[in-house]
This record gives C-alpha cells, sequence and structure tokens, in this order.
C-alpha cells in the first residue's frame, strides 16, 4: 500500500478526495456528457487532492523537483492527449485534454507541453505550488532508489457514458526519487492508460516501467480482442505478467457493457466505484468492500 494511506489521516483525505472525483464524474455523466468530459472532471478533482500523489500532491524526483505526467484517451475514435515532464501545471489533465483536442500529436513533454498548455488558455504556477508540505525535499527521501518502488497515489478514472461511449484518463507525480526525465506508464496510450469503445476503458498504477515492458492497458484490450476474454480476467492475465516480471501494481476498468473491473495484487489500492443512482463506493484494503 502507498505509504501516505499508511497514515488514517491520509487515507481520510483520500477517501473524501476519491468519493468528490466519483460524484463530479457521475454528475456529469448523469447530465448526458460524454466519458471523455467524466473522466477529465473525476481526475481533476484527484489532482487537487495533497493526499495523492498528482497535481498539487506530487513526489520529488532525485534532483528535488517535481515532474508529472498525465494522459486521457477516449474510445470512439481513439483519440489521446499526453503530456510528461511538466513542473508548472496544477491540473496536467486538462493540458492532456488540450492535446487531444488539438489533434495534431499525442504526446508533449516538458517546456513544449507547458507553453502548449500556456496557448491553450491553462495558467502555470511556480513548481513549488506543486509539493505539498510532507513531499519537502530530505536528504533520505531523494537517496531512496526508484526501481521497485509502487508510485504512491498515481490517479485515474474510467467512464461509461449513456451512448456507450468509454474514456480513460491518468494522472501521476511518478516514482519518489526518479531520474530527472523518466516517463512513467501514466503518460504512455496502451502502458497506463486505453480506451476502445469495443472493449474496454483502463488506467493503471503500479510499478510503471514494468507496466510498460507488458504493454498493460493495451494487453487488457488485446486479451478481450483476440483472445475472448471477460474484463476480470484480462485484466488479471495483465497483473500476472507484471507479477513475472517483478512488479505489482493494479488497474480500474470499465467494459463496453459497463462491467468493471477494480484489480491490483499490491498490498492495497484506493479505488470507488459510482452508478447513477447510487451514492459512491470506495475501499482501499485488499479485504474491504466497496463502502459508501
Amino acid at each position: 500500500m502507498p505509504r501516505a494511506l499508511e497514515d488514517p489521516a491520509s487515507v481520510s483525505a483520500a477517501r473524501e478526495g476519491l468519493r468528490a472525483a466519483l460524484e463530479a464524474g457521475r454528475n456529469l455523466l448523469v447530465a448526458g456528457e460524454p466519458a471523455l468530459e467524466a473522466v477529465t472532471a473525476a481526475v481533476r478533482v484527484l489532482e487537487d487532492c495533497r493526499a495523492l500523489n498528482a497535481g498539487t500532491g506530487s513526489v520529488l524526483n532525485a534532483a528535488g523537483a517535481v515532474e508529472l505526467d498525465a494522459a486521457l484517451m477516449e474510445g470512439t475514435a481513439r483519440r489521446a492527449g499526453a503530456v510528461t515532464g511538466v513542473r508548472r501545471l496544477v491540473n496536467p489533465i486538462e493540458a492532456a485534454r488540450a492535446v487531444l483536442q488539438d489533434g495534431r500529436h499525442v504526446l508533449l513533454a516538458g517546456h513544449g507541453a507547458e507553453h502548449f498548455a500556456r496557448d491553450a488558455g491553462i495558467a502555470l504556477v511556480a513548481p513549488e505550488v506543486l509539493i505539498a508540505a510532507a513531499r519537502k525535499p530530505s536528504d533520505a527521501h531523494l537517496s531512496e532508489p526508484a526501481a521497485g518502488r509502487d508510485a504512491e497515489g498515481t490517479v485515474g478514472a474510467v467512464a461509461r457514458d449513456a451512448r456507450g461511449g468509454l474514456a480513460a484518463a491518468t494522472s501521476t507525480g511518478g516514482t519518489p526519487g526518479k531520474l530527472p526525465g523518466r516517463v512513467s506508464d501514466s503518460a504512455l496510450v496502451g502502458g497506463g492508460t486505453w480506451a476502445d469503445d469495443e472493449t474496454c476503458a483502463v488506467s493503471a498504477t503500479g510499478d510503471g516501467d514494468v507496466f510498460i515492458r507488458v504493454a498493460f492497458a493495451r494487453a487488457v484490450d488485446a486479451r478481450m480482442r483476440f483472445a475472448g476474454c471477460n474484463l476480470a480476467a484480462a485484466c488479471a492475465a495483465a497483473l500476472a505478467e507484471v507479477a513475472a516480471l517483478g512488479g505489482s501494481g493494479g488497474c480500474i476498468a470499465v467494459d463496453r457493457a459497463g462491467e468493471v473491473a477494480l484489480a491490483f495484487n499490491a498490498t492495497g489500492m484506493l479505488r470507488g466505484l459510482v452508478r447513477a443512482g447510487e451514492a459512491p463506493r470506495v475501499a482501499v484494503r485488499p479485504e474491504d468492500f466497496l463502502e459508501s
């Protein structure tokens, strides 16, 4: 389980943020908005929760700086947008959405991504704004190796709208102590983010470099598309590939019929679910049931 979620106060804050995110997404879907808008809104709320490793709660790299990644994909035309290595965006998912809407590229990096976001009307902030008090630099923290560490609170959302459209969004501050310039699976279409209306929408978190090596999110899609697996079996098989390479993590996913998978092989994963006419339900530990 992410260490930030071992503390009761952090667990409470994370649960509150997750419920707010679920409500934001649900309200848009109930109003008839597409899944793309719902997942963007949900992730934006999660980026604003300092108990989670995204946006305003991001961890530090080996140089004591923040570098954020985010990706967004809709399943009808497989349009996607992503940013990586940005340091001055409170809500990187908004920049990813702007990349998707622009349509010329899928992934923009670093200063280029920030300049693009600014030109799209997204405000830039000082990098220090994105560092929660609990993430302030310390020699001990920055000396911790990145390898083998779970992403501490990477956030994501998947949704199915009333028209059957699917979408996925993922945002992260990366792995604590990562090398500057490292790109996470969260930013990579097919790695930590995927959506196709014919199969599923997936957002993943965990040992990101291993998730990239197995093309995790696309592997879930491929097992459904080519092997006839249902969503739960496809997620389990993809996680087995991650485990075989020594990694751990999890994913949230929804298929074309509205079936949901909340799968993980780590010690815990903050997760939630909401449907039209229902209250949000959330859980943290493996033994937890989804609770409203």
